[in-house]
């Protein structure tokens, strides 16, 4: 027969968790609203950015010769930046994130040098694990920073990489945020940056000084002019754009950390509240069966008598 005392402080143990998961919920569920506004008010800039990026490159042509727009004929050394977070207890958070990143560097670092610079303590926890890369020194408490402060150094190091080839790719992996329950591993390419002109005559308006506008004939579109030419403002332009992919990466990381670490301690007290239901059932009936027990013993007796 179970031990009543055991079971009693099982189930005070198993309460004292559940305090602690329902106010780390509550925790996250605050923090969450704010990094979530950031991520998703931060999205609509970086893409009107890239569309105005894409106008001007789009006019310009053949007069582009930025750097950073620059592929290079043979890729031989990628740099990944891997962001997670410092903590856990968020679920698949950071595993399902890391596990990509090992399939990612295995499919390359056969054909490739691959270096992972890590975000977050996970990260670096998990770059020293990872056999036949290079790993560069990685930060921690990007929670705590104001995220240019981290971005505009990193984004500094990324370019003079690139310019100087020292890595032909750069990638950032990080987990995007699409709602409370999905956080999806994605990897995005920031350097060289690609520009695509869009096909659609309604987006393809703005031209930098110097170039005519269309006359009639093209519907609605709208064309621009700039001051200064197409290829300065794609030298002023590019850099900022290339910060704010960086930093829409961070944003959705510590966006999506909350929302996982949210819904992991949900379902923690959810299951602390079910095992407390079956300890309590198990200490009645065990507590009732004790009693039956001391009964029939005292009614034995008496009848012994």
């Amino acid at each position: 027969m179970p031990n009543l005392k055991d079971i009693k402080n099982r189930i005070g143990s198993v309460k004292k968790t559940k305090q602690i998961t329902s106010a780390m919920k509550l925790v996250a569920a605050a923090k969450l609203k704010r990094a979530q506004d950031a991520a998703v008010a931060a999205r609509p800039y970086r893409e009107q950015l890239g569309a105005v990026l894409e106008r001007v490159a789009a006019v310009t042509g053949d007069d582009v010769d930025e750097p950073l727009l620059q592929s290079r004929p043979e890729v031989k050394k990628v740099l990944l930046v891997v962001l997670t977070s410092d903590r856990g207890l968020c679920g698949p958070f950071n595993n399902g994130l890391l596990r990509k990143v090992d399939d990612w560097t295995a499919e390359r670092k056969d054909a490739v040098e691959v270096t992972v610079r890590p975000y977050g303590r996970k990260a670096i926890q998990h770059a020293k694990k990872i056999k036949g890369i290079t790993r560069m020194d990685g930060l921690t408490d990007v929670a705590k920073m104001d995220k240019m402060d981290v971005v505009r150094p990193l984004c500094s190091d990324m370019v003079a990489g690139f310019v100087d080839g020292e890595f032909d790719e750069v990638y950032v992996a990080y987990n995007r945020f699409v709602n409370t329950l999905v956080q999806e591993p994605t990897f995005d390419k920031v350097l060289p940056l690609s520009l695509e002109a869009s096909e659609d005559p309604a987006t393809r308006g703005p031209a930098p000084s110097g170039t005519p506008t269309s006359a009639a004939g093209d519907g609605d579109r709208l064309d621009y002019r700039y001051e200064p030419a197409g290829p300065e403002i794609l030298g002023v332009l590019l850099p900022l754009y290339l910060r704010t992919l960086v930093l829409q990466s961070f944003l959705e990381t510590e966006a999506g950390f909350y929302a996982a670490q949210m819904t992991a301690m949900e379902n923690a007290t959810k299951n602390a509240s079910e095992l407390i239901d079956s300890l309590s059932l198990e200490y009645n009936r065990a507590r009732q069966a004790a009693i039956t027990t001391e009964i029939i013993e005292i009614t034995s007796g008496a009848a012994a008598l």
